[in-house]
């Protein structure tokens, strides 16, 4: 009985000890971060977003942002290294002029669209002409496109208001603003059967205009002008060219509509773009890792997740550069209170996520000895506002071990919440890719601050738009609960729950199976 007593005693001693440490490390991590994390971000945004830039994958600026987390992280203390898991299309964005020289002269806000070959320094001069909109059949769409030889084609609707919803809605009487929707879904309805029936288009939209792109580009258009308007003023969504040698630049909504006004009432606008980009063959994609050694368990793996590639319209800010600076800033806290973790802590900066998780899947598939053996993966991923919701991802007992994480949050953190067991992820972001390998991956789901119309994938996401408070608070959540999954005693749970019935089958829908990761992006095969 003495002996059975001391062992309790100790026990209750161990108990105790490690409480009052755990209790000691969050609180120094709560003062670190109020006290230095705001600093730290905007100097890590600024050297990110304002020197490097946007981080199209198979650019230079993808490959100088790798490099400079690995010296960043060298100045934590900490170790990174670029895994290298495919190749793309290298490419390099040049200088962007888009002049309207007649009827007046004018420089019009526009850029060339990605991976597009660019022009010589003389450029391009042509005049604009919109598709007909009275087709009738495939066979005189065909007839038609000899009149694109030397043109610049308009290929995009013209938008009948360069107000957003939320402007009509705040100063609109409500009729006005119920007649001018009802005008744009009828025009809208409208363009896409016109466009069906030249019999290259079967869903009008970003994905859906290949064939028709390329007949125009085999008919010798000299370039195709675009404009896929976000709903915000001043909000563009700057994608990539569906062209292989002909320009494609992206008009803004202002300057676009007046061309298109132009040429339905009878007007030639006559533009000169020069667009200096340059193929430059092909590039490594990486992925960029971060580690800080586990002292107890150093084989399990705590894992905090951001993709660092974007598109190239802003500098990637909200999409995803809130993410990388605020894992960037919790490994550095980490790092500085919690040098010595029980289970390895890292971080993953995805290579290529804009294009289909391609980063992320490809680690998950080059390191199963790692993905087994995960504890946690932790992302974060659609922009600056403050983590208001994380759902459980279909792990059954992911309720047990999250709770039991957050309720070691400081109060300061705003209150989440949480959808247990919830649904697995199926794509949009890269804890899918951990997901799907049978991972307990959870994102961390951030307030909006107007992301989808102003910020994600547009011209406008840029430096200005973080709010440092929010991602400050997201810095001191993120820490906390990578603290305390890597010191939990307990190995998380990977129990999946019992999908719905599939109608087709009247079985349970099967897990999504891993991702295939693209390793030859943008290049012939």
């Amino acid at each position: 009985m003495r002996k059975s007593f001391l062992f309790l005693l100790l026990i209750s001693f161990s108990f105790s000890v490690f409480a009052q440490d755990q209790k000691q490390i969050i609180q120094n991590i709560s003062e670190e971060v109020e006290q230095n994390s705001e600093k730290h971000l905007k100097q890590t945004a600024h050297e990110l977003l304002d020197l490097i830039g946007p981080r199209l994958v198979g650019t230079p600026k993808m490959q100088e942002a790798h490099d400079w987390a690995i010296k960043k992280y060298d100045s934590y203390g900490i170790k990174a290294e670029n895994h290298e898991y495919g190749k793309w299309r290298a490419w390099e964005r040049g200088i962007t002029h888009i002049d309207m020289i007649s009827p007046w002269v004018k420089s019009l806000a526009g850029t060339q669209l990605a991976w597009n070959p660019g022009t010589s320094k003389k450029g391009v001069k042509a005049d604009v002409i919109i598709l007909p909109e009275d087709i009738k059949d495939e066979a005189s769409f065909k007839k038609w496109l000899s009149n694109v030889k030397g043109k610049f084609v308009m290929i995009d609707m013209k938008q009948p208001t360069g107000r957003p919803d939320h402007d009509w809605e705040e100063w609109a009487t409500p009729e006005s603003f119920e007649k001018m929707k009802k005008e744009r879904l009828e025009q809208q309805k409208a363009w896409a059967e016109n466009l069906r029936k030249t019999g290259l288009v079967e869903n009008p939209g970003l994905r859906g205009m290949t064939k028709l792109v390329q007949a125009l580009e085999d008919a010798g258009a000299a370039g195709i002008l675009t404009n896929y308007w976000s709903n915000g003023f001043g909000t563009e969504k700057i994608f990539w060219a569906e062209t292989k040698k002909i320009l494609s630049v992206s008009i803004e909504l202002e300057d676009y509509t007046m061309l298109y006004r132009m040429v339905e009432n009878g007007t030639t606008p006559k533009l000169h773009v020069v667009a200096q980009a340059k193929d430059l063959g092909e590039a490594p994609t990486f992925n960029t890792i971060g580690k800080i050694e586990g002292v107890e368990k150093p084989e399990e793996y705590v894992m905090l997740s951001a993709h660092f590639d974007s598109w190239d319209g802003g500098t990637g800010a909200t999409d995803n550069g809130t993410g990388t600076i605020l894992m960037m800033e919790v490994m550095r806290v980490l790092k500085k209170h919690y040098p010595n973790p029980k289970r390895t802590i890292l971080v993953g900066h995805w290579g290529s996520e804009e294009q289909g998780l391609n980063g992320s899947s490809a680690f998950v598939e080059d390191h199963p000895e790692i993905v087994d053996n995960i504890q946690v993966v932790f992302n974060q991923d659609n922009g600056t506002g403050r983590v208001k919701n994380i759902s459980g991802s279909g792990f059954l007992n992911s309720y047990n071990y999250l709770s039991r994480w957050l309720s070691a949050v400081p109060d300061t953190v705003s209150d989440i919440k949480t959808d247990f067991p919830g649904n697995p992820a199926m794509g949009g972001t890269d804890h899918a890719s951990f997901v799907r390998a049978g991972a307990p991956a959870f994102n961390l789901s951030a307030l909006s601050w107007s992301y989808w119309n102003y910020t994600w994938h547009t011209n406008r996401d840029t430096y200005d738009k973080i709010v440092w408070d929010d991602v400050k608070n997201n810095v001191l959540l993120t820490a906390v609960l990578a603290y305390m999954a890597a010191e939990d005693p307990e190995t998380t749970s990977r129990e999946k729950i019992t999908l719905p019935i599939d109608e087709e089958t009247g079985k349970p829908q099967d897990w999504p199976e891993p991702i295939q990761p693209e390793r030859k992006g943008g290049l012939d095969k």
